[in-house]
């Protein structure tokens, strides 16, 4: 199991929760799990199959857009953190 920080702006799609358990292998395996449970998830974190343009994701503080996008390898345990942009000004 690895932990995914959800940011306040998509708690209200988890329940309120702050963190949510997942399972997979790849960042691709945690999302498709967590969305399968929190559906209406998927169309603020994916667009046509690969990570929004608004949105970070981070597997231990690193971009997974830096590595291997959503085939990126999570270890059991690892945290993964959304971070969809705010715009602001």
């Amino acid at each position: 199991m690895s932990v995914i920080r959800i940011p306040p702006t998509l708690r209200a799609d988890v329940g309120g929760a702050r963190n949510v358990e997942a399972e997979g292998a790849t960042v691709r395996d945690l999302l498709d799990d967590l969305m399968s449970r929190f559906p209406s998830l998927r169309e603020q974190l994916v667009e046509d199959g690969d990570v929004a343009p608004f949105v970070n994701v981070y597997v231990e503080g690193e971009d997974v857009r830096t590595r291997d996008g959503l085939d990126t390898e999570v270890r059991p345990g690892s945290t993964v953190i959304l971070l969809p942009a705010m715009a602001g000004g």
